[in-house]
Order: structure tokens, then sequence, then C-alpha cells
């Protein structure tokens, strides 16, 4: 197994591509910590991944709070007494027109998108650059290379997060601890499902593979970017896209 033996946070992995990738690490052997605003999606996720015989510990944590961030993550070093894999996760949307647009929507979005990268970023930051050893996956996504319609505060939180994902390479990258960025394109989630079938076909004619990418898509570049196979890359934005944006 590629992850034997390490230590993974992912943030928003109670469900959804967090959940996908926090059993794609579990299964190659990887303990998991799992932040998520609804504890409850949190422990049933934690229970799959126990049944698997890692070790798990779930947390309700507010990834726009710094203080609370920063006590959880020292939990985890106190617990185990190291982390070796970051996975940003945690997002959220609240889409509207930049014209009706409100501050609550554009704040709410910053926060916990960007804001909460940045504080779960700079928590882990000390101790990975004292173990000398570390990955940090950032989940941006392709809305923060090309933009879209409604989507002012998401797409700018997910441009930030690949900025931020640079810059935090260049830092770490003397310390031996690698910090990489992910941008998935449409997804089949409960999301996307629910969409309107003319919708959908819209979706598709955009994309050169002609389907939805599946949450194991994104996991399976996640856990190639955790693994040693990936040693020599830093500061990269991997896109799972079907080929919907090429750059």
């Amino acid at each position: 197994m590629r992850l034997e033996g390490k230590v993974a946070l992912v943030t928003g992995g109670g469900r959804g591509i967090g959940r996908e990738i926090a059993m794609t690490l579990a299964k190659e052997g990887a303990d998991i910590v799992i932040w998520d605003v609804n504890p409850a999606d949190a422990q049933n996720t934690c229970a799959e991944i126990g049944s698997l015989g890692r070790k798990t510990l779930a947390e309700q944590v507010d990834v726009t709070n710094f203080d609370a961030v920063d006590a959880a993550v020292n939990k985890i070093l106190d617990k185990y007494g190291k982390l070796d894999i970051l996975v940003n996760n945690a997002g959220i949307t609240k889409d509207n027109l930049l014209l009706r647009m409100s501050q609550q929507e554009w704040d709410a979005v910053l926060s916990v998108n960007l804001k909460g990268t940045f504080n779960c970023t700079k928590a882990v930051f000390r101790a990975m650059s004292k173990q000398r050893s570390g990955r940090i996956i950032n989940i941006a996504s392709i809305i923060g290379i090309i933009g879209n319609y409604g989507q002012a505060n998401y797409a700018a939180s997910k441009a930030g997060i690949i900025a931020l994902t640079k810059t935090s390479a260049r830092e770490l990258a003397a310390r031996n601890v690698t910090v990489n960025a992910i941008a998935p394109g449409f997804i089949q989630t409960e999301m996307t499902a629910k969409l309107p079938e003319d919708v959908k076909a819209q979706m598709m004619k955009a994309i050169p593979m002609a389907k939805l990418g599946a949450p194991k898509d994104v996991a399976n570049a996640c856990l190639f970017l955790a693994s040693n196979e990936a040693d020599y890359i830093t500061g990269q934005t991997i896109v799972v896209d079907g080929g919907m944006v090429m750059v």
C-alpha cells in the first residue's frame, strides 16, 4: 500500500468528493482525520474507514476560525505524533450574478474556500517543516481558471487557492513539503445529479470526453500527489475535467 503509516487530514471529508478522497487514501494504508461541519457525516465516513483497519478521528471544525483550526491540528499531532498529508477540500457555493451578489454571499464563499485553505495550511506549516516532509493538496476548480456566470465569488476563491498553492509550494520546497492543487471540472455529485437533462446535455457539449467525471477521478489524482511517486512535483495544478479546459 502506497500510504502505509501515513496520517492524512481531509477537510470537508464527510461526503461527496471529500469522502471519496478519504476512503481512497485509507484503502492505500493511511490513517484518516476528517473535519466536517456536519459531525454525523464525518462520523459515518470514519466508521467506514475504521472497518478497513485504519485509525480515524472525526472532528467538527470551522475552517474559517484559525484558533479552532490550530487547536484541532495540535490535537492530531498529540494523538498521532505527526501529520503527513493535508487535503484542503472544504468549500461552499453561493451563486448569484455579480450585480445581485450580496456582501454576505461574497464573504461567506471567500471565507470558507480561500481563508479556510490558508488557515489549514498555516496551521500545519510549522509541523511539516519540522518533519521535513509533507504533502498539501488543495482542491481548486476549473472555474478558478476560466470563470463562470453567477460564480464571481467561487471563481475568485478558487483562483486564489491556485495562487496560494504556488506561493506555499515555494516557501515549503526547501523543507521537502510539496504543495499542489487539483482543479476538477464537472463531477458527478448530488448537486449535478439534480440538474435538468437539458443543462446536462449542454455541459456534455463542452467536454471532449462527453461524460461527467466521478469523485474517484479526483480522489485518484489526490492519491498520486500524496504518494512517493509525486516527490518531485510541487506548485502545480492538475486539471481533472475530461479535456474541457486545456491550458
